[in-house]
């Protein structure tokens, strides 16, 4: 575990989130955190198409890090949650 400098703007932006999802600041801060990646790693994906991978990842067992690294290659995988009705 190591420690994240943040400003005081986004300390009290987690703290408010976290208060208003019932979540501790940690885990909230985590939770953006872990958005934030996969955002990056797939933008093609909006927010619900984040929130359906990282119930994936979480049924699966792995962590975010884990589940997304790319198999010898430097790219990030295409992932396709998309429904289809």
């Amino acid at each position: 575990m190591g420690i994240v400098k943040i400003s005081e703007a986004m300390h009290e932006n987690i703290r408010s989130a976290s208060n208003a999802f019932s979540r501790s600041i940690n885990s909230q801060a985590e939770h953006w955190l872990r958005v934030g990646m996969l955002a990056e790693m797939h933008p093609q994906l909006n927010y619900t198409d984040i929130c359906r991978l990282l119930l994936h990842i979480e049924q699966s067992g792995s962590e975010v890090g884990n589940a997304l690294k790319p198999a010898g290659g430097d790219a990030a995988p295409v992932v396709n949650l998309r429904r289809t009705v």
